[in-house]
């Protein structure tokens, strides 16, 4: 099932880049892992986790993705922004991800939450989805 994960990953990445709502935020910032000397704000995947969904006809999965917003701003408002704009990019919006060999199904955000950093100098959003996948 890496596949999933590494296709999802790739396609949520390419659908964040392209979303002027984000990229007004963030600009390309958006990571696997971020650089030891990143500058703030920026986007990182957070956990994939893909379990088996497959019928008798196609393989699937059912993956749960979450993406995470690091802001350095006093408040939680720039988390905040930049969640609302990931949510908008991606909730729903199954046309937006493109992925080869697979389908997109249903991409749904669950929940998201902004959170105080534990230095204590910023704050986390982690923002989860569910997504349906199926090969092509």
């Amino acid at each position: 099932m890496s596949s999933f994960s590494l296709e999802l990953q790739k396609g949520v990445r390419a659908a964040l880049t392209s979303a002027s709502a984000v990229t007004s935020l963030v600009s390309t910032r958006i990571f696997d892992e971020a650089p030891h000397n990143v500058v703030y704000p920026y986007i990182r995947f957070g956990g994939i986790i893909p379990t088996s969904d497959d019928t008798d006809g196609s393989t699937g999965a059912d993956v749960k993705i979450s993406v995470e917003a690091y802001s350095q701003a006093t408040g939680r408002v720039e988390a905040t922004t930049i969640a609302e704009a990931i949510r908008s990019a991606l909730h729903r919006n199954e046309t937006a991800i493109s992925l080869t060999g697979i389908n997109v199904i249903e991409m749904i955000c669950e929940n998201y939450f902004v959170d105080v950093e534990n230095d204590g100098r910023g704050h986390k959003a982690t923002i989860v989805f569910s997504v349906l996948l199926q090969t092509a």
